[in-house]
């Protein structure tokens, strides 16, 4: 890789990993202030397990050769232990081993959505490593891998057999994650207290903009260098972003009465998500219509959620799954030939045939993910309760699995004993305070 590509591959490397950080503090504001270490705590663990089995053969099931040449699954020794990245080949493989963790990484904790505030951290740690090996990496192999016909190299179905257009991992990553998310939180059930309000939006909105940044690496970093094709991504991320801001804040004006700060920051992350798939298939226009409309239907999404009272607590599958599922219906009514990717929707004269490719691509997608989470989750709570005990649940995670408290002063997280041990106390009734959505 020459130099100039290969500095700003590391660079989108780093911006990457502040979407670990970022994600952690979008998710912990939104919880009650008991449960805010918690999340970090599942954020980075999933990290670390992620990490581990990546490395010791995930990264083969993904990206090897497919088992069989069926484009199921890839060869899970092919890279066992990254042993082939030891020398300089003039792959790159070390730094795209690296990359892809990444992205495996960044799905699982989208799924701590589903536990939050009610899974022991022990089985969360399990759980993540059995996801990333039994549903991210088939999926991985069926959206990311590709064929190549002169090495007899097989890739996954999705791509080289149905034709899927997935830009940077709208599948694979979102729709997974969300469907997952969704999956775990029926295996839980809904927690014991579900009124809690966002305890920290300031750290709300600092999450989400560092995931804004983050994702300018994920996006920008999937074009593989610093040529035209990072620089479209991101003008296109860019867009979607703010456009997904106004998309969900004239739903929620309109839905609620008054536009607000939680409404802003989950608007641009719908954004973000839609143009994941589409990044490189859209015009510009077409990018700010991809993110207002996955915004808008995100907000639809968390309504009704909300209505059939299904708890996935930060609303991963109305974000990430709903969103996800828009961007990529987007790529089959807007895409512009004229766009990098070249690929014509069909208001722009493209092939009809692409709509039931796409369609056959989420409903597999959705399917498998959901399918196969719910078991293992099921499978797991047989075995070994996932839940925490109510006394645990009630007091907060936080102390109650890890002995510690994010804020040391407030009735509402407990007060020192005289032997030193925290004592929970109840929160005082709040009687004027209005709920805010995506709770």
């Amino acid at each position: 890789m020459p130099p100039a590509d290969l500095a700003w591959m590391f660079a989108a490397f780093a911006l990457v990993l502040l979407m670990f950080p970022g994600i952690a503090l979008f998710y912990g504001g939104m919880l009650n202030g008991r449960n805010v270490l918690n999340m970090f705590m599942m954020v980075m663990g999933s990290m670390a397990v992620t990490t581990v089995v990546y490395v010791l053969f995930v990264h083969g099931i993904v990206t090897g050769n497919s088992v069989g040449g069926a484009g199921i699954i890839g060869n899970p020794v092919e890279f066992l232990g990254f042993e082939s990245f030891t020398a300089d080949d003039g792959s790159d493989g070390a730094y795209w081993g690296a990359f892809f963790i990444l992205f495996a990484a960044i799905s699982i904790a989208i799924v701590a959505s589903g536990a939050a505030g009610r899974m022991k951290f022990g089985s969360w740690l399990v759980f993540s490593g059995l996801w990333i090996a039994l549903v991210y990496g088939p999926l991985g192999h069926w959206v990311f891998t590709f064929s190549d016909e002169e090495s007899g190299y097989v890739g996954g179905w999705m791509r080289n057999v149905l034709g899927l257009h997935d830009y940077a991992g709208g599948t694979a990553v979102h729709m997974n994650a969300g469907a997952s998310a969704l999956a775990l939180a029926l295996v839980l059930g809904r927690r014991r207290n579900t009124t809690n309000r966002p305890h920290n939006l300031p750290l709300v909105l600092l999450g989400a903009g560092l995931l804004f940044v983050g994702w300018i690496g994920f996006n920008g970093g999937t074009a593989a260098g610093a040529n035209f094709l990072a620089g479209y991504v991101i003008l296109t991320t860019l867009l979607a972003a703010m456009s997904g801001i106004l998309g969900f804040l004239l739903v929620e004006r309109y839905r609620d009465g008054q536009p607000t700060t939680l409404g802003m920051a989950t608007g641009l992350i719908a954004g973000l998500v839609g143009i994941t798939p589409a990044a490189d298939a859209v015009t510009p226009v077409g990018a700010l219509l991809v993110g207002f409309v996955s915004a808008a239907a995100v907000a639809w999404a968390i309504t009704w959620k909300k209505r059939h009272k299904i708890d996935d607590s930060l609303d991963a599958f109305a974000v990430h799954g709903i969103g996800g599922i828009a961007g990529a219906l987007f790529v089959v009514l807007f895409g512009a030939a004229a766009a990098p990717a070249g690929v014509a929707g069909i208001f722009f004269g493209g092939d009809a045939n692409l709509l039931w490719r796409e369609t056959v691509a989420i409903v597999a997608t959705l399917a498998y993910s959901f399918g196969a989470t719910y078991a293992i989750a099921w499978t797991m709570n047989k075995i070994s309760p996932l839940r925490v005990p109510n006394e645990v649940e009630d007091t907060g995670l936080d102390q109650g699995l890890h002995a510690e408290s994010a804020y040391e002063i407030g009735a509402e997280l407990g007060r020192p004993s005289h032997s030193g041990k925290f004592v929970a106390t109840r929160p005082a009734p709040n009687h004027t305070a209005k709920e805010v959505p995506n709770q």
